[in-house]
C-alpha cells in the first residue's frame, strides 16, 4: 500500500487552510464594495498599502527559494 504525504509542518496547514477559506475572492471584493459605497480614496491608500506590503514579501520569498534552492 502507498504511503500518503504530510504537510512539512503545522504551520504551513494552517496558512493552507486559513487562505483555502477567505479565498481570493474576498480579498479582490472588499475593496470593491467600499469604492461603491464611497470609499473610493479608501480603496487608493489599500491598494497602495498592498503594494507597500506586499512587494517585499514577494521578494524575500523570491530570495529565501534562491537561497535555499526549493
Amino acid at each position: 500500500m502507498d504511503k500518503r504525504e504530510h504537510w512539512g509542518s503545522k504551520f504551513g496547514f494552517i496558512l493552507a487552510a486559513s487562505g483555502s477559506a477567505v479565498g481570493l475572492g474576498n480579498i479582490w471584493k472588499y475593496p470593491y464594495i467600499a469604492g461603491e459605497n464611497g470609499g473610493g480614496a479608501f480603496t487608493l491608500i489599500y491598494l497602495l498599502c498592498i503594494l507597500i506590503v506586499g512587494m517585499p514579501i514577494v521578494i524575500g520569498e523570491f530570495v529565501i527559494g534562491r537561497k535555499t534552492q526549493l
